[in-house]
């Protein structure tokens, strides 16, 4: 199963920072493009960013454009979104996936199992 593990969730003011973690622990994820999707209450789930293999690629949705930076460690293992200047309408469970790419590419098309997701809520 590829499975991802996120982290770094928690509670956040307008206008303020978290950094979310993706790690695996039985997954190469270094040999995969990752992928950042979201799902508030009651929506659907959305698509944020994406990172190629090498990180020399990264798309980012028009809602988080300019505010969040996906990023990823592949001696760690590790991918990262930094997010940035916080919105109200930023609060939901963030998910990461390996999604379909390659060393200069990535998209939205996941090719794994979703995992538990990490909650972000951004309120005053």
């Amino acid at each position: 199963q590829l499975q991802l593990v996120e982290s770094g969730g928690g509670l956040a003011q307008p206008g303020g920072s978290l950094r979310l973690s993706c790690t695996a622990s039985e997954f190469a994820l270094e040999n995969s493009p990752i992928a950042w999707f979201r799902q508030a209450p009651g929506k659907e789930r959305e698509s944020v960013s994406c990172i190629s293999i090498t990180g020399s690629r990264t798309n980012y949705e028009d809602a988080v454009m300019g505010r969040f930076t996906i990023s990823r460690d592949n001696a760690k293992r590790t991918v990262y979104l930094q997010m940035n200047n916080l919105k109200p309408e930023d609060t939901a469970t963030y998910y990461c996936i390996p999604v379909l790419g390659n060393a200069w590419a990535c998209t939205f098309q996941i090719r794994g199992s979703w995992g538990q997701g990490t909650q972000v809520t951004v309120s005053s």
